[in-house]
């Protein structure tokens, strides 16, 4: 459970930054200004924001596995929409979708390893969670360029669709209500 709770924030963790290096290269292909690049961001910033507070009412109201594992496979399909978007308009829409699933995974993560260990166990458990939220962010700008260069801007998305199907996997097969 620890570990696909890992993969999970660190999968939204990683994508507060690993669009940071591609966003010339997205503004080439979809013959965006900077300005309106910059929508890419910020449009998924400005929805994980708005949807973090309504998850923990969501998880008690449908279950936080339900809404954990929804959390997850929605935002790799964003993901998944968001490489393979062919105008800015449809990658700031995937954008606001991609954020509006991962606003749930960290909060719903931390609460999901607080619940599973022991009281004198959750000081080592909350600094696994602290290295996975550091972990995404650090690794988000090298991780992109070098997929920006050696592949496309495409594959900062692309690289969700593993991390996530593992994070899925186990967390429905680990992971009880």
């Amino acid at each position: 459970v620890t570990l696909c709770v890992i993969l999970a924030v660190i999968m939204q963790a990683l994508d507060t930054t690993i669009a940071n290096v591609a966003l010339p290269y997205m503004q080439g292909s979809v013959s965006a200004s900077a300005d309106q690049i910059n929508w890419v961001l910020t449009s998924y910033i400005v929805a994980a924001a708005i949807m973090t507070p309504p998850s923990g009412f969501l998880a008690n109201r449908f279950g936080r596995k339900r809404v954990l594992m929804a959390a997850v496979v929605g935002f790799v399909v964003a993901s998944v929409l968001c490489g393979v978007a062919q105008s800015l308009v449809q990658i700031v829409a995937f954008r606001l979708l991609q954020g509006f699933f991962g606003a749930a995974l960290v909060p719903l993560g931390q609460s999901v390893l607080l619940d599973a260990y022991t009281a004198e166990e959750r000081g080592s458990a909350m600094a696994l969670f602290g290295v996975s939220v550091m972990v995404g962010p650090v690794l988000g700008p090298v991780i992109g360029g070098w997929l920006t260069d050696h592949y496309s801007w495409r594959w900062v998305f692309y690289i969700n669709v593993p991390l996530g199907v593992l994070a899925f996997a186990g967390l429905s097969f680990f992971l009880t209500e």
